[in-house]
């Protein structure tokens, strides 16, 4: 950490720093390119002698269509709670593609203006789709679909996004499991053997796991291949006790920072609080 004057100075040298509120970090994803993030490179202050590193925010946030807790669809709400993110990476869930005359997605798109990757599991019965999406600041090189329905359940899956991060690549994936144990403990099987066939590219993992019992094979079986991470509770979002919504990182020790964004606007938007992260080297 930079001391108050020498971040002052700092940050007199760069552009488009901006501080997340209530957090004590800054961001400046154009002053520190994320190939900091994954190799290690320190941006170094000569003046000074000291250094700093690249920070980059992720975060997870299922928006339960755009439907409050009062009941209300207000896709509005769900974009200002956005907005209060900041974040650079935003992975969504319940969220709706091409329903009717209103597509929520492409909303929140426009809306950030990032770079927009859907990923629809099922039909809705008055059109459309529903299902997860990627929201990133970074170029999008690569998409892949996982498959992880469960003869029987709701179809699940998972969305895999290769980022280009200043010509170096990261790997984001975005899921919503199941309500069943058994169906959780067969998904995550499938994720963890899917997630070891490209095992030497940094890893972030995201979403809704479902997964109420801390004591569960999934969770142990998360903590084994990522190590265990930070798990604040983010459901239900008037008052939160369970931990829903998680954040791996791999390798772990990029992981500096997990939290609630728990903010007025965002206890009423969703049924979930989002959930967020902070990577560095």
């Amino acid at each position: 950490m930079l001391l108050k004057r020498e971040r002052r100075e700092f940050d007199e040298r760069t552009c488009a720093r901006r501080r997340w509120p209530g957090t004590g970090v800054t961001r400046s994803v154009y002053a520190i390119p994320l190939a900091a993030l994954i190799h290690g490179m320190r941006v170094s202050n000569a003046k000074e002698g000291m250094s700093t590193v690249a920070l980059v925010k992720f975060a997870s946030y299922n928006i339960h269509l755009g439907i409050g807790r009062d009941g209300m669809f207000a896709p509005h709400r769900v974009a200002a709670v956005i907005g209060e993110l900041e974040a650079d990476v935003i992975a969504l869930q319940e969220v709706e593609f091409g329903a009717g005359d209103f597509d929520m997605f492409s909303y929140l798109s426009t809306y950030t203006g990032y770079a927009a990757v859907p990923g629809p599991t099922m039909p809705r019965p008055g059109g459309g789709e529903y299902g997860n999406g990627l929201l990133s600041r970074h170029p999008v090189v690569g998409v892949r679909r996982i498959e992880l329905s469960v003869e029987g359940r709701e179809p699940r899956g998972a969305l895999d996004v290769d980022l280009d991060c200043e010509g170096r690549r990261v790997r984001v994936v975005v899921t919503h499991l199941g309500l069943r144990p058994a169906e959780r403990r067969l998904q995550i099987t499938r994720l963890l053997r899917y997630l070891d066939r490209d095992a030497d590219v940094p890893t972030i993992l995201l979403g809704d796991l479902n997964e109420w019992f801390l004591w569960g094979r999934p969770l142990r079986w998360l903590r084994r291949h990522f190590q265990r991470t930070p798990a604040p509770a983010t459901f239900p979002s008037g008052r939160p006790v369970f931990a829903l919504d998680r954040v791996w990182v791999w390798p772990r020790e990029l992981l500096q920072r997990v939290a609630v964004h728990s903010t007025p606007l965002s206890r009423v938007a969703s049924d979930h609080l989002p959930l967020t992260a902070i990577v560095s080297a």
